[in-house]
């Protein structure tokens, strides 16, 4: 047997209805909350009328102090003493002045100062620079021509394959007598040019020597030796 409702008394029907009326008086509840204004009931405090009158500033002139007195220069005071007495004080003096007619007078003799005498040069010492410098007989030019002439033939093999130019520094010593001593090469370029260079002036012909106040010296020098190779 089937229940049947009757529309009149159905509640469900205004449903939507209640639903509308509902959703209108929540949004009017919230709208009046953030409407609804609050005002404060304290008292107003009177500040009082301010007073706006503008105190006059009067502009004071700089003054300047004046510098203190300088310090009072005491002058020294000078006393006079009436009748100064002078006093001379006995000095006993002993002098032998006694003299007779025998009595010899010995003349004094001025010496001169003996001047520091010049030191003799020590035998094997060996001077850089001297009054007189030490050149070769005949001059320097023909020193060189010698050095050339040995140097044309005897150029290095090693030297010539590889190229090997420029100049050779040699060392030596002038003895007195003009011979030359104590070759060596200072400065060298190698590949046998070195030795060919200390040989050439080891033999060459005898130097005048240096003189140092006009004595023979021994004296050192250098010499350049130049390598050049002659394109055949």
């Amino acid at each position: 047997m089937e229940l049947k409702k009757n529309p009149h008394v159905d509640v469900y029907r205004l449903k939507s209805i209640f639903f509308n009326i509902g959703l209108v008086i929540s949004i009017s509840s919230v709208f009046a909350i953030f409407q609804f204004k609050v005002y404060d009931n304290t008292n107003v405090v009177d500040l009082g009328v301010m007073d706006d009158r503008l105190e006059e500033v009067m502009d004071i002139p700089l003054t300047t102090q004046p510098p203190p007195p300088p310090p009072k220069i005491q002058l020294p005071e000078i006393v006079e003493v009436a009748n100064e007495e002078l006093i001379i004080e006995d000095i006993d003096l002993e002098l032998d002045l006694e003299m007779t007619e025998n009595t010899t007078i010995e003349p004094s003799v001025y010496q001169e100062p003996l001047l520091d005498e010049p030191e003799e040069e020590k035998a094997d010492e060996i001077f850089s620079v001297v009054e007189v410098q030490a050149e070769p007989v005949g001059g320097v030019g023909a020193f060189y021509e010698y050095v050339a002439s040995q140097l044309k033939d005897n150029y290095p093999h090693q030297a010539e394959e590889m190229n090997i130019q420029g100049i050779v520094y040699v060392q030596f010593v002038v003895e007195k007598d003009g011979s030359i001593t104590d070759v060596q090469a200072v400065k060298g370029i190698g590949g046998g040019c070195d030795e060919l260079a200390i040989k050439v002036v080891r033999n060459s012909p005898k130097w005048n020597p240096g003189r140092q106040r006009g004595k023979a010296v021994r004296s050192r020098k250098v010499v350049p030796i130049r390598f050049k190779l002659v394109m055949r």
